[in-house]
């Protein structure tokens, strides 16, 4: 099976590329609209039950590459934290609290969206999101946060970095074409 970078998938850091990552020292805090804030560091994460899930992550720039993405589904995060029923919002920060977005709970508990640590069997690196992203297969990529360090459950939508500048809150696909990096980059209708 092939990584990411086998197929020339595009690295993009709004933010700027975090360089290297601490895997092991790892925490991603819990909090908002919950009964047991807390933070869970990486063995903590990797020891919940994960799924792998094959999917798309398509960029709203027009590039898209499907592969198996291996990770924890955020109903087993709700179920740690006990999420209250007034949480209508998942938000993301990532890595340094530059980045972050929002989206709705009902997409977060979609059968194929994960907190991911693996593409096609191999651990994420900085370029795709280590140690730990957002993976949301059903909206454009940039609601897809890299590098978790902290989820928000929360009643209210709060703007993210992009939306801020003007992309859509929704993030839901638009028809048109993109470039499937699984085919070499050949130019094909989407969705």
């Amino acid at each position: 099976m092939k990584y990411l970078s086998d197929y020339n998938t595009p690295i993009f850091w709004a933010e700027g590329h975090p360089g290297l990552l601490d895997k092991e020292n790892w925490k991603i805090e819990i909090t908002g609209l919950i009964e047991k804030p807390v933070i869970l560091n990486w063995k903590d994460l990797i020891e919940i039950p994960s799924k792998t899930v094959k999917a798309r992550l398509t960029s709203v720039t027009r590039w898209s590459i499907e592969g198996e993405w291996t990770g924890i589904h955020i109903s087993e995060i709700s179920k740690i934290v006990k999420v209250k029923d007034e949480a209508k919002f998942l938000r993301v920060f990532s890595y340094r609290y530059l980045y972050d977005t929002t989206i709705d709970l009902n997409i977060a508990y979609k059968e194929k969206t994960l907190l991911a640590y693996k593409f096609n069997g191999y651990d994420l690196t900085e370029d795709y999101g280590r140690p730990i992203r957002l993976f949301v297969p059903y909206l454009w990529g940039y609601k897809s946060a890299k590098s978790i360090v902290k989820i928000e459950f929360t009643n209210v939508y709060i703007s993210g970095y992009w939306e801020k500048r003007g992309y859509t809150e929704h993030a839901i696909f638009e028809q048109g074409f993109v470039r499937d990096l699984n085919d070499n980059g050949k130019i094909k209708p989407f969705p």
